[in-house]
């Protein structure tokens, strides 16, 4: 195996904020650059840490390092090397297989740790890669912490509200999710007429839903569209820090296709980088979008 570079390509540019700089170490999607832009209008320099094969090319308007999958050596080096101690890891990242990583030194080291990692569900493995940061010396904090705007509020958000009928869905999917998130299984159903058509596993949501629109398309869901429920909420006892469920418009869409009425998720318990391009497409697509309190669900719109 090939020695990983000393230093990763970056860009880091003067002008930032002063004080002691926060580490993000980005996904995919459009977290990344709220949460950034949201550390510095609070007065914090930002130093962005993009994923190889994740993150999208935005970030390099940033000051930035990319670190490759499986460099934890090089991450923590050159976390060290900026005055990082605080760390936010935000955005999209798909599981990878074993084989697909190539590790430097530190990881050769930690490989016990990091196949014991990988052998459980998501919650398991983003607890033990937070572990992992925080004996090695960081600070890891939620992205909500930074950025409590893209905690998405209580109550009907959109212009149309669920129909009692929906809110029955809406209680049942509550329930399963409560019973699901303990066994680390995933944060999202679709229920219609409180009967639960699909449950999120490994695919995530955008898959899920692209299912419910095949069983539509085929014929195995019955009720004309618009009806059901998608239904998001943490699972319990998970590490908030690190893995929060989200909501954009591509969820919307996968929503319409499936021939959904609305989406419900639990407030404070789901984040959206941009609400009103949310509720825009929701409104364009006819669906509602609401959010129950998370101590318990409104049995009224």
């Amino acid at each position: 195996m090939p020695p990983s570079p000393r230093r990763p390509d970056a860009a880091l540019s003067d002008g930032e904020p002063g004080g002691e700089p926060l580490a993000i170490i980005c996904g995919g999607g459009a977290f990344p650059l709220a949460v950034a832009a949201a550390a510095r209008r609070a007065g914090r320099r930002v130093v962005l840490f993009p994923i190889r094969g994740f993150a999208g090319p935005d970030v390099e308007q940033w000051p930035h390092v990319w670190i490759p999958i499986g460099r934890f050596g090089t991450l923590t080096a050159e976390l060290r090397r900026h005055g990082c101690r605080d760390v936010v890891m935000i955005g999209n990242v798909l599981r990878p297989r074993i084989r697909d990583i190539r590790l430097d030194w530190t990881t050769i080291r930690l490989f016990p740790r990091v196949f014991a990692m990988l052998r459980g569900g998501d919650d398991h493995l983003l607890t033990s890669i937070a572990r992992l940061f925080e004996e090695s010396g960081f600070r890891l904090l939620g992205a909500h912490e930074l950025a409590p705007d893209i905690l998405i509020p209580a109550g009907r958000l959109g212009a149309r509200a669920p129909s009692q009928e929906q809110m029955d869905d809406i209680e049942t999917g509550r329930r399963v999710l409560g019973v699901t998130g303990p066994l680390d299984i995933g944060q999202g159903v679709v229920v219609m007429n409180r009967h639960v058509v699909a449950l999120e596993a490994a695919e995530g949501t955008d898959l899920m839903l692209a299912r419910v629109a095949e069983l539509r398309a085929n014929g195995r869901i019955k009720r004309p569209a618009p009806c059901g429920v998608l239904v998001k909420r943490p699972k319990a006892g998970q590490d908030r820090r690190i893995d929060m469920p989200s909501l954009g418009p591509r969820t919307v869409e996968g929503a319409a296709r499936a021939g959904l009425a609305g989406i419900a998720v639990e407030a404070g318990g789901v984040i959206v980088s941009d609400v009103e391009a949310l509720l825009r497409a929701a409104d364009a697509a006819g669906l509602f979008i609401y959010a129950f309190p998370a101590e318990a669900p409104e049995t009224t719109p």
